[in-house]
């Protein structure tokens, strides 16, 4: 998933070190509290555009989904998913291809948080 690499931010590298993957000291770890951050901090549901298009989504780029929901842990152990409607179903993807559309700022806020630890180059494992 080639992305542009953000630049150090400062502010959100701390917030994610206190708040997202405090005491996290491996990757299943830092898993379970980025999941719990973004599960506490994201307001669903919300309605989501597709920003980056992926192999493994079949979403296509400006498409918007309502995302209802966190996946379910054991789908989060390498990337975070949401759970969104799509065509008559319920599907997991990744929450690195979406951006809310008016959403509240706590919601914009952990979003932001985990695009930019992706554009960083950090995983989970």
């Amino acid at each position: 998933m080639p992305r542009k690499k953000a630049e150090k931010d400062e502010e959100r590298e701390h917030r994610i070190s206190m708040e997202a993957i405090v005491d996290a000291y491996g990757p299943e770890e830092q898993a379970m509290g980025w999941y719990y951050y973004l599960e506490d901090k994201i307001s669903f549901p919300f309605q989501g555009k597709c920003i980056l298009e992926r192999k493994i989504s079949p979403l296509k780029l400006k498409e918007v989904v309502d995302v209802i929901e966190m996946a379910p842990e054991d789908e989060c152990e390498r990337e975070m998913f949401v759970v969104i409607r799509w065509m008559d179903r319920e599907l997991a993807v990744p929450l690195v291809q979406l951006k809310g559309i008016k959403v509240d700022d706590e919601t914009e806020e952990a979003i932001g948080d985990w695009h930019y630890w992706m554009e960083q180059g950090y995983e989970l494992g």
